[in-house]
């Protein structure tokens, strides 16, 4: 049996030799720094085009002290929000040749903190998306993660941008939707407590409030998922409401569901909102009525604002807020009791 020979690997140290330079020549020119005389250097890559020399990519953003890759962190990759975040910071990234490492903390505060110092550590930069963290932990956790941009969050330490989405308007807008279709009494099927968002949606709906004295208007305790949303059923339909504020489109969609096993028509009996505009929100029955957020857009802005941190770039723009804009469709209408009324 013949015995297989191993190819000879060509290294740095080959180089060097057949170009007749030191090592240290031979790594700036392959990592492609312009101080060496560019004589010597155009010497040292055809030396490696004749060698066939492959430089180790591991071993060299080990010397430059870096990885080409970002780390994003997400509580919920089942999400499709947050799978639109990922997919906007991960196509930008990658035009710019930068990987994606994911970190997905399941809906569990207290790894969300770990996850993300993991990720720093393998990685040359976080962007996260840490909604369950509390902000003492986040004011605590940002130095040592820098550099480090924020989604839906905030920090008063120096350097750490941040892209939001203005939840307060949108909830604001969509409240306003259903107040301008003759609903007096409306709840919101709140998200997680522990949520960042879900406190910008309270902060909205209070503003709503002093606006809108005569609508009365009920927190209901959920959560951030469809079986939530599904739970929620029961108390939904005890309030009384006519209108309801769904925390996000999950929700509202198990919500729909609830309603249609126990035969509450929608719109007809009660209309409901969801936040968001997931892909599916149109393909509901009847299509949901949402606060539409460009996710995409998020996620490539908050490349754009790493990439300048990793340049040491200085960006003006340390902070980018999205507005939600109102998608109106069939899950909304006028309450049935005003349908009566006029019918009469």
């Amino acid at each position: 049996m013949a015995k297989r020979v191993r190819p000879i690997r060509v290294g740095i140290a080959d180089v060097a030799k057949q170009a007749g330079v030191s090592l240290a020549t031979v790594s700036r020119v392959m990592n492609g720094n312009f101080s060496v005389d560019p004589e010597i250097a155009e010497r040292v890559r055809a030396a490696a085009t004749e060698l066939k020399y492959q430089p180790n990519p591991m071993g060299r953003n080990l010397a430059r002290g870096k990885t080409d890759t970002i780390g994003v962190v997400v509580p919920d990759l089942g999400n499709p929000t947050f799978q639109g975040v990922l997919r906007g910071v991960s196509r930008a990234a990658a035009q710019d040749g930068y990987r994606v490492l994911i970190a997905d903390s399941s809906e569990v505060s207290s790894e969300e903190a770990v996850l993300a110092g993991e990720a720093r550590r393998r990685c040359d930069g976080v962007v996260l998306c840490a909604p369950r963290m509390s902000a003492a932990e986040l004011e605590e956790l940002a130095p040592s993660l820098h550099p480090m941009v924020l989604v839906n969050r905030s920090t008063e330490a120096p350097g750490n941008p941040s892209v939001m989405v203005d939840y307060g308007r949108g909830i604001q807008d969509l409240a306003t939707h259903l107040a301008g279709l003759g609903h007096t009494k409306i709840a919101y099927v709140a998200g997680p407590e522990s949520s960042a968002s879900n406190a910008l949606r309270l902060a909205g709906l209070e503003l709503f409030q002093q606006t809108h004295p005569h609508v009365d208007l009920v927190i209901l305790h959920n959560g951030s998922t469809f079986e939530d949303g599904h739970e929620s059923t029961g108390d939904v339909v005890a309030s009384g409401a006519t209108g309801i504020l769904a925390f996000n489109d999950l929700t509202a969609m198990g919500l729909l569901s609830g309603l249609n096993e126990r035969g509450v028509k929608v719109p007809e009996d009660i209309s409901v909102t969801g936040f968001d505009d997931i892909p599916f929100a149109r393909f509901t029955t009847p299509p949901l009525t949402t606060a539409a957020v460009p996710i995409m857009d998020v996620g490539e802005h908050a490349w754009q604002q790493m990439r300048d941190l990793l340049n040491g770039t200085d960006s003006a723009d340390s902070l980018r807020v999205f507005e939600p804009h109102i998608v109106v469709r069939g899950s909304t209408g006028v309450p049935a009791q005003i349908t009566a009324d006029t019918q009469e």
